[in-house]
């Protein structure tokens, strides 16, 4: 009985999924047998993470879209050579931080950043000069960062915004364990000291 080649690779094998319902390995599988929906979910599900670590570099939505697209240009251009030996996901930080550190090395972005609707408070009730304050202190705070170093500014983006553990850092910049403590030790150390020249 011949294989049905326009059913999803699950289906060859009596159990029909949706495209939407597969895991990540099952859709890169899908997306490299040529499957475009397949890398639709991928981008679908995974947008939303790259876009906020483009966006933590650059401080700047039109960039970060930008940059976010990038990666997934070069995630599609790039599945044929994912082994599936990390996560997709962290597959996806490494292209994105790869994305970012290129961007920033070779264009200093000076524009001021819109605030990404993180942390929204209602300034009628803890009062508008305060929330100004709040503000001020969040704009100085990232432009802070974004004067660190590159691997330094990764790993603390990483880990501070995203919550990754050190093993996780590590395998998206392919170093060690112990160099991601490192930078994430330097970083937090220049980022008192920048901060502590602020006035």
């Amino acid at each position: 009985m011949p294989e049905d080649l326009t059913l999803p690779m699950t289906a060859w094998t009596g159990v029909v999924k949706p495209i939407a319902d597969l895991d990540d390995h099952a859709l890169v599988v899908e997306a490299v047998a040529g499957n475009r929906d397949a890398f639709d979910v991928i981008v679908e599900r995974h947008r939303r993470a790259v876009y906020q670590v483009c966006f933590r570099f650059v401080n700047n939505h039109e960039d970060a879209n930008d940059m976010a697209q990038d990666v997934f240009v070069r995630a599609w251009r790039g599945l044929r050579n994912f082994k599936g030996q990390s996560a997709l996901s962290t597959w996806l930080y490494r292209i994105a931080v790869n994305v970012c550190l290129n961007r920033v090395t070779t264009k200093r972005i000076a524009s001021e950043p819109i605030d990404d609707g993180e942390g929204f408070e209602d300034t009628r009730i803890e009062g508008a000069a305060h929330a100004m304050l709040r503000e001020e202190r969040a704009v100085t705070v990232r432009r802070a960062i974004r004067s660190l170093p590159p691997k330094q500014r990764a790993t603390l983006i990483m880990r501070t915004y995203h919550d990754m553990s050190h093993q996780q850092i590590a395998d998206v910049l392919g170093s060690s364990v112990g160099a991601v403590k490192a930078n994430f030790f330097h970083a937090l150390s220049n980022l008192k000291k920048i901060l502590g020249q602020k006035p």
